[in-house]
């Protein structure tokens, strides 16, 4: 099998990977003509994407030759923040940007700061050259966190690892649990695998404070309050063990601390819990039936655990307390039972190989680090003997922090800081690119070659170059291997070809991986790990103790309580009265259906199908407010405000206001979103961002348009 097809004359067909930040990364297909590619398409063939994809990539094209693509660099002429550049070479660009770095450097490198995520999840072009560039360099390190590393610790302190149900083998569930996530908009091809399952007759649950689009098609929808959904896993655990609904055999053989966790919820009963989530008791109570008795007559019982539940400040415990509900009742026997939050741990990636962290040990220093959900406050924050050096350069790629950072008023501050060298390599203008110095063109997934991990199915992924790049782009390896060059950096290793990164992406030595050849799969596209359909039904976990911990010594020894708990939100009624008393509504930003995170946001198309910013709140909230629909509203609290235009409607819960996001700010009315309101307060375990945990006040500021 070739890595391109000719399906007719003067047409080929690249085998390619989606690069962005969702679970599916799916199989892709471009055709190209003449140089140009003119279709992005699914592969039918791939077991995961089946031919599908979101509306988003399949005008992937719209994004690739968009006719305000950033396809030279360029430099600043105006303030920060104006987005005012003039063109100029490579040789300018580099030159410039490598006597910067090596003037800051000589006095101390750490005052240099890489900030990226996952504008691409590829290996090659996500943390690969770049990493060797600041390892290297020296520069301080970045704690990559704004997404998901509070469930993940969680997850791995009562599993051991980030492994779970495989997304191949949903279809054959008889209950799922949509819990804390919207699949229609960012998991497409689960929700394909849900449905499938429903008109197997299976029962669909979804637990979320908003009626999404996933809620509305499921069977029944439990709105629970922000930030409580470990109190309504307790009580599910209370449950289980009142009723007997439990797998005592699973549960003696293959977990730890059983008997201290049934004193622990026993302290959880269902009016306890409902008072806490919001929801009624009899919901607690049925539930907690359902999940059991499921389980109790054979059949499979799955979670899907995403990413909403755990942006509060109890998210860790959150999903550790959800990931204790499938040992329980031996859900994990079955290939369709268990839980999924992520599946990232199925890869044997190999990152020293990657990365060469052996650059950095070899200075005999370990750099600070620096959180990337409180760069607001790191930006301007100065030199002191506890913080280490200013930060007086900035290298931003794969990321918009300006747009996706919390509490943007001062992230902005810190990005307008004259004396604060920025860098940015982007396809587009963005709201971070507005305050850069030197604006580098990067390219997209179709004009550079990526290998893919993913952390929602299990297959290794192959992304081939369908099309030159476009004006003077440079994937981001070329860009940090021109800067190694200018920085004198003579290792070895930044000669390394995309295709040699490739090469090294995975440990062939991991039983997983062992039939990974990146010759093979580049031309296949594809090509499926060696994970087994039920891989917890016989335990087989990779905690300390081998087992399903309900109680963690490792928790206790990072002075975390080692059970399951309930841990409220910074922001509400029971933890803080009187800012809920100033302050009394919730707000949530989830994703948009059109956009990812802040991709997407500047295509014509896809903006225009999502509207403008819009605030739904509830009918109750809205009448003792004089909001109708069409109005102006102010969202705001004591960080900053945001205008959105209202839609009254029953799918937020009272209490609750809901902005799907996120947008760029040049694209909102008043120039901001949602992240004005948002808080640089860190998680309980994970350090990361509690996006969800936020109480506002809303107030009508004009008429119906």
């Amino acid at each position: 099998m070739s890595s391109t097809l000719s399906p007719s004359p003067g047409h080929t067909v690249v085998r390619a990977a989606c690069p962005h930040d969702c679970p599916d990364t799916c199989a892709l297909l471009v055709t190209v003509k003449d140089g140009v590619a003119t279709e992005v398409r699914g592969d039918p063939e791939h077991p995961t994407t089946a031919g599908v994809l979101c509306t988003k990539v399949s005008r992937y094209t719209d994004r690739t030759y968009h006719k305000d693509r950033v396809l030279y660099p360029m430099k600043r002429v105006g303030k920060k923040g104006e987005g005012k550049f003039e063109r100029i070479s490579w040789d300018e660009a580099l030159d410039t940007v490598a006597s910067r770095l090596q003037t800051i450097a000589a006095t101390d490198p750490q005052a240099i700061l890489p900030y990226s995520y996952a504008g691409t999840m590829g290996l090659v072009q996500g943390e690969s050259m770049s990493m060797r560039f600041f390892n290297r360099l020296g520069s301080s390190l970045l704690e990559r966190t704004i997404c998901a590393s509070a469930g993940a610790a969680g997850y791995k302190y009562t599993m051991g690892t980030r492994l779970g149900t495989d997304t191949e083998q949903v279809q054959d569930a008889k209950l799922i649990l949509i819990w804390g996530g919207n699949p229609i908009a960012s998991n497409l091809h689960f929700w394909m695998r849900v449905q499938e399952a429903k008109r197997r007759g299976a029962k669909l649950i979804a637990i979320d404070p908003y009626r999404s689009l996933t809620a509305e098609k499921c069977h029944q929808h439990i709105a629970l309050l922000p930030g409580t959904d470990a109190a309504l896993a307790l009580g599910i655990m209370h449950v289980l063990i009142a009723e007997d609904l439990l797998d005592t055999d699973y549960i003696e053989r293959h977990t730890l601390g059983f008997a201290q966790l049934k004193q622990r919820v026993a302290e959880w009963p269902p009016q306890r819990v409902a008072g806490v989530c919001g929801i009624s008791e009899e919901e607690v109570w049925q539930l907690g039936r359902d999940y059991g008795t499921t389980a109790k007559n054979g059949e499979a019982t799955m979670i899907r655990a995403n990413y909403g539940l755990q942006r509060i400040r109890g998210g860790g415990m959150a999903v550790r307390n959800i990931a204790c509900l499938p040992a329980l009742v031996g859900a994990w026997r079955h290939g369709a039972g268990g839980v999924q939050v992520s599946m990232s741990d199925a890869f044997p990636k190999n990152t020293a190989a990657l990365q060469r962290p052996d650059l950095l040990t070899r200075q005999g220093v370990r750099p600070r680090t620096i959180n990337m959900s409180t760069i607001g406050d790191e930006l301007s924050r100065p030199a002191a003997p506890d913080f280490g050096p200013r930060i007086d350069a900035l290298i931003v790629y794969n990321a918009n922090p300006v747009a996706v950072a919390p509490e943007s008023q001062k992230v902005v501050r810190g990005f307008a800081r004259e004396d604060l060298f920025t860098v940015v390599l982007e396809h587009f203008q963005t709201d971070t690119a507005d305050y850069a110095d030197i604006l580098l063109p990067a390219t997209t997934q179709l004009e550079h070659v990526d290998v893919h991990a993913t952390y929602g199915h299990v297959y290794m992924m192959a992304n081939n170059a369908a099309i030159k790049p476009l004006g003077e782009a440079k994937p981001n390896t070329e860009i940090f291997r021109l800067l190694a060059a200018r920085m004198g950096f003579d290792d070895g290793c930044f000669s390394d070809s995309d295709d040699q990164i490739a090469a090294q992406a995975f440990d062939r030595k991991h039983p997983r991986a062992a039939d990974f050849d990146w010759n093979i799969l580049k031309q296949k596209g594809w090509q499926r790990l060696n994970v087994a359909a039920a891989v917890f039904a016989d335990g087989g976990f990779t905690t300390p103790s081998g087992k399903c911990e309900f109680y963690s010594a490792s928790m206790l020894a990072d002075g975390l309580d080692p059970l399951p708990t309930y841990i409220a939100p910074y922001e509400s009624v029971a933890s803080n009265p009187l800012l809920a008393e100033k302050y009394p509504l919730a707000m949530i930003s989830p994703p948009a259906r059109n956009f990812l995170n802040s991709s997407f946001v500047n295509v014509q198309s896809l903006r225009d199908t999502e509207g403008e910013p819009h605030l739904d709140v509830h009918p109750d909230d809205a009448a003792a407010r004089g909001i109708v629909t069409g109005s102006m509203v102010r969202i705001f609290n004591d960080r900053g405000s945001m205008l959105a235009k209202a839609r009254v409607t029953p799918r937020a819960r009272p209490g609750l206001v809901v902005g799907l996001s996120i947008w760029w700010k040049k694209f909102a009315g008043d120039g901001k979103n949602a992240n004005e309101v948002t808080s640089q307060r860190l998680t309980d375990m994970g350090n990361a961002p509690t996006f969800y945990d936020v109480l506002v006040q809303v107030e009508a500021c004009g008429a119906p348009a």
